[in-house]
């Protein structure tokens, strides 16, 4: 593949994850969930909404990272990850959906900040772009530690979700490390739950 041929499947890539709805390959995990109060529906919304978002950054940061990607197995791991991930954003679709919630309007600020840092990730080089992989999908594990916390008890459906999402972040975590992903500066690693506090903050409301 030359230049061209990775921008024009960059650019279909974000086409698909901003304005087509996402096709999991795996079914939604979990069983329906009992009837959940106003005020339950309402936060769990919320959660379903943030993850959301964050799953619409994982797709951006992956594929910011692949288009820079040096090595070819490099840019493969990165694209299979983001298309794992794809379950996790139509899951969250579906569970927003059943909630009669919606998304955040915030998303195409979401991929194109995501995206850029991938690309930013990516120009330094393919293991410190692992690395990158590495400290994202730790974090993103501690979030949904955090959300798995938080949800009704009775809300079958969404514990499911996050808890096989936050497994196979973990997947794909160590997978990075294993392929050689460099831990991050300190500094590093705390802009980065910054800016993660910062979207998670504003995608819950907006």
């Amino acid at each position: 593949m030359d230049l061209t041929d990775h921008l024009l499947g960059a650019a279909d890539r974000a086409l698909r994850a901003l304005l087509a709805p996402a096709q999991a390959s795996r079914p939604v995990p979990g069983p329906p969930s009992a009837p959940l109060s106003e005020a339950e529906r309402r936060e769990t919304a919320a959660l379903m909404r943030v993850n959301h978002a964050g799953e619409i950054a994982a797709q951006g940061l992956y594929h910011g990272q692949a288009l820079l990607a040096r090595d070819p197995q490099t840019r493969e791991m990165l694209l299979a990850a983001g298309r794992e991930e794809t379950d996790h954003l139509a899951w969250c679709e579906a569970r927003l959906a059943e909630l009669a919630d919606r998304p955040s309007r915030l998303d195409p600020l979401w991929y194109a900040g995501s995206f850029a840092i991938g690309l930013l990730a990516g120009l330094v080089g393919d293991r410190t772009s692992l690395g990158f992989v590495t400290e994202t999908e730790r974090q993103v594990e501690q979030h949904l530690e955090g959300h798995l916390e938080r949800l009704p008890a009775s809300d079958e459906r969404s514990r499911a979700i996050l808890t096989q999402m936050r497994d196979d972040e973990v997947r794909h975590g160590e997978q990075a490390q294993r392929a050689g992903g460099v831990e991050l500066p300190l500094p590093v690693q705390q802009l980065m739950h910054t800016t993660g506090r910062i979207m998670t903050t504003a995608a819950r409301f907006i």
